[in-house]
């Protein structure tokens, strides 16, 4: 089993080169982890000769096949936990991501199979991000941010859990995955976009809150 450090990096550059599809930097994952590109470069090297990256210096690097699988099995014991957490522990999604980033470099292959079994072989985690199956395969994702979303029903389908204030202000407004919503306004310069659902009731968002809510359209 790779380290913790190790499966950290795999999944920021999973993260940065959109599930295993593009390419990322040495810069965009010294940002994305915190740390200084020269660490990142020792560690590039490192998984370079572990066959897990493709790299080369001062050129775009990515993930090799092997390097996915390993990246994604982070990613569903990271999702799995999550919704443990939520729908066995009581906790809020608000509460869960960091709790999961720890659990998931600790928790067993066996612990996890038990998990997912006690849970159904859940397909999507509290905050409705798809959840990896055993082979590392991730549905495939349709969602757009509400954002770029125009005028229009919709039902949110996902969103960011980076960031646990954002989901606890969500809570308040009552936003919830699989909710539906009609985009009812949209006053752009001033920065928001006004929501109703059913029952006429309204509530706004701002832009940058707008794009970490994953919406998909409605008929």
């Amino acid at each position: 089993m790779p380290s913790s450090t190790v499966e950290n990096y795999l999944k920021a550059i999973l993260h940065l080169q959109g599930n295993g599809r593009g390419s990322t930097t040495v810069g965009e994952i010294s940002r994305e982890l915190e740390v200084t590109p020269g660490t990142v470069t020792i560690m590039m090297r490192h998984l370079k000769e572990r066959g897990l990256v493709a790299y080369e210096p001062r050129r775009g690097l990515s993930l090799r096949p092997r390097g996915v699988t390993e990246a994604m099995k982070v990613v569903r014991r990271h999702r799995l936990i999550e919704t443990f957490l939520v729908e066995v522990m009581g906790l809020d999604w608000s509460e869960v991501h960091e709790e999961a980033e720890i659990l998931e470099h600790v928790i067993s292959d066996r612990l996890l199979d038990r998990i997912n079994e006690m849970l159904g072989d859940p397909t999507h985690d509290p905050h409705g991000d798809p959840i990896p199956d055993r082979r590392g395969v991730l549905a495939k994702d349709r969602a757009v941010p509400l954002v770029d979303a125009g005028g229009g029903r919709y039902r949110v389908v996902r969103v960011s859990d980076e960031d646990s204030v954002l989901l606890g202000w969500l809570n308040e407004k009552g936003l919830k995955i699989g909710e539906e919503y009609e985009v009812s306004d949209s006053d752009r310069a001033a920065g928001v976009l006004e929501l109703s659902r059913r029952g006429g009731k309204r509530f706004q968002l701002g832009l940058e809150v707008a794009g970490r809510v994953f919406v998909e359209a409605l008929p």
